[in-house]
């Protein structure tokens, strides 16, 4: 079955379903959260053939959950501002009334049956769990089916795959996704999608405690759903175990303009075609012609001194998380030995290949990279880069024969750094470039979640969309 939606993406002419304009007609009885949820449902079935971004649906509990939303709503007393809004939710996040496969054959047919603590707050507030979207195996490498949605050739991105897509093809105003490396920003970068991945630890991810650098947050299709619902989960389950939380409004910050930006190169500068670094300089004097002063690389020790300190995050953080996932993945491997891929494996073995001298090597880098970031605080609001290094790289899968490819669902060099450094990172679709969608990120200091969305919010209703 074709895609009915065209191949090229122009952030000019971005139109997909949020949530918070659809609010008004149900307070005034001219749309109900039953409407909407059916309105999601017809655009599924149209669009999923080809970008496959659902695990599963539950159609029969969504409709449920959709008719006490509009009773709730036709009465004024809805739980939340979120209340009826259909969101995916990542198949690494348990739900009690469907399965948690998580990308991997030796999870198929795994059913908790019992939901996460973000899936219990998000319940609680009203929201409708429509299904699971696709994730890579485990929150890894090896991809799922899940195609990009505005061109079916390309990637993406990972591991939130069918979290991005879902979004970006229209199916739902929100999902959930999880970054460790890079897979919120990348993927939402590539879909077309605002995202917020939050400091570290300020999204309760239930049981997915294992990993350090592991966090929990939210793509959308507008700064006010992207935000409600995070603070709509944070409110009533909080963070992790011993953080604080995020903290903000308990609605969505009004757009704020930043004063001063720093530019963060990082790794992935060097990787930036003519095309993408023309977009991304595009960008860079709109802010400039706004009255915004935008500090370079050179124009600071202190920021020079930050992009030394964060010159291989993507080695740093793929060690850590290496090191740190050696226990699961070897009782993973006893188990069910034919239920991974030859991409976990290897990944495994880069684990495999360090001792305790070495993981804790890398957690004193990352303790440095984050005095350097602290610096910052001074100089910038906020930093600034590409949410990629380019639009979704092509993926038709690996080649019989050949070596497997190295970076399928695309490259984490402009997520690596902030996800170690533990600080909130807002993207927004502000470029279209090769006809795809290339997001700027915005990041900023610890728990500084609401002032980072507040200028994000304010870079997309001031900028221009840039095509290149």
């Amino acid at each position: 079955m074709a895609d009915p939606q065209p191949a090229r993406y122009d952030a000019r002419q971005r139109i997909a379903p949020t949530f918070h304009d659809a609010v008004p007609g149900f307070q005034a009885g001219t749309d109900t959260p039953r409407a909407y949820l059916e309105r999601c449902l017809e655009t599924i079935a149209a669009r999923e053939p080809v970008v496959r971004a659902w695990v599963v649906l539950n159609e029969a509990g969504a409709r449920e959950a959709a008719d006490a939303s509009t009773a709730r709503w036709r009465a004024g007393h809805p739980l939340s501002a979120i209340d009826g809004m259909p969101i995916g939710i990542k198949d690494l996040i348990a739900t009690r009334d469907m399965p948690t496969q998580m990308g991997c054959a030796a999870y198929r047919g795994h059913f908790p049956k019992n939901d996460a603590a973000m899936i219990q707050a998000l319940r609680a507030a009203g929201a409708v769990i429509l299904g699971k979207t696709v994730t890579t195996e485990l929150g890894m490498s090896e991809p799922g089916p899940t195609t990009n949605p505005f061109h079916p050739g390309h990637t993406p991105g990972g591991s939130s795959s069918g979290s991005a897509a879902a979004v970006g093809a229209g199916m739902v105003p929100a999902a959930i996704g999880t970054q460790v490396g890079g897979s919120i920003i990348r993927p939402a970068s590539y879909c077309g999608n605002v995202a917020l991945k939050p400091t570290q630890g300020a999204i309760n991810r239930g049981e997915r405690q294992g990993l350090s650098q592991a966090t929990a947050g939210v793509h959308a299709n507008a700064a006010q759903d992207m935000w409600q619902v995070a603070i709509e989960i944070a409110r009533r389950v909080g963070g992790d175990p011993g953080m604080p939380g995020l903290f903000g409004p308990a609605t969505p910050p009004a757009a704020a303009r930043p004063a001063r930006l720093a530019v963060l190169q990082a790794e992935g500068w060097a990787m930036l075609d003519d095309a993408a670094r023309g977009a991304f300089a595009e960008i860079l004097a709109q802010l400039r012609a706004a009255g915004v002063e935008v500090l370079e690389r050179g124009d600071h020790p202190w920021i020079e001194a930050f992009e030394r300190s964060i010159a291989d995050a993507r080695a740093m953080t793929n060690e850590i998380c290496a090191f740190e996932n050696l226990s699961t993945i070897r009782s993973l491997l006893a188990q069910s030995p034919e239920g991974v891929s030859e991409r976990l494996r290897r990944r495994h073995a880069v684990g495999e290949g360090m001792d305790l001298e070495r993981y804790r090597l890398r957690l004193l880098q990352r303790e440095e990279a984050r005095r350097h970031m602290a610096a910052l605080a001074p100089l910038a609001d906020a930093l600034i880069a590409p949410a990629s290094p380019g639009p979704a790289p092509a993926w038709a899968g690996d080649v019989p024969g050949q070596p497997l490819h190295p970076r399928p669902t695309g490259d984490i060099a402009y997520n690596a750094a902030t996800s170690a450094l533990g600080v909130p990172a807002v993207t927004v679709p502000l470029a279209s470039v090769h006809g795809l969608p290339m997001g700027i990120q915005l990041i900023g200091q610890p728990h500084m979640d609401a002032r980072t969305t507040a200028l994000a919010r304010w870079l997309l209703e001031t900028l221009r969309p840039v095509m290149a």
